[in-house]
């Protein structure tokens, strides 16, 4: 399984907006600037994002975006699986396999269980949890 830029980018951008929300909506410029990342291909990202409801697109002057629900409430898994697909490392694992050799084959396991794994990793951070290792990370966590 390889993440592509456009999921990488998306959990980017939704950190990103986590992380400066003031309560008011963030231009995509601002966001694009920060992460160094073309507003462009951001504009693609966030229309993904905007369609799932992830975000709220304010329009105006001082327009922008803003998370629809609280940073706890969004899963890296959420994230890549809207802009990704399945995180399934082989199509046999995958919501409705299509395989005719599933019942014969002794790999299996192996893949149900690395599926089982990415699953839990990805369903067991959040938003908020990347924005505290942030804030550990530059040095600016309080307690």
């Amino acid at each position: 399984m390889k993440i592509s830029t456009k999921g990488r980018y998306a959990l980017r951008l939704m950190l990103d907006l986590a992380m400066n929300n003031t309560g008011e909506p963030i231009s995509l410029k601002d966001i694009a600037k920060r992460q160094e990342i073309s507003d462009k291909y951001l504009e693609q990202i966030i229309s993904v994002l905007n369609k799932a409801k992830y975000v709220k697109s304010v329009r105006g002057a001082q327009g922008g975006y803003i998370l629809t629900k609280k940073p706890e409430e969004y899963t890296v898994g959420m994230i890549l699986r809207l802009t990704e697909g399945s995180l399934a490392p082989v199509a046999c694992v995958e919501e409705d396999p299509q395989c005719g050799k599933m019942h014969d084959c002794a790999s299996l396991m192996v893949w149900k269980k690395l599926n089982d794994a990415i699953n839990e990793v990805v369903d067991g951070i959040t938003l908020e949890e990347l924005m505290e290792y942030e804030m550990q990370r530059v040095g600016e966590y309080v307690i």
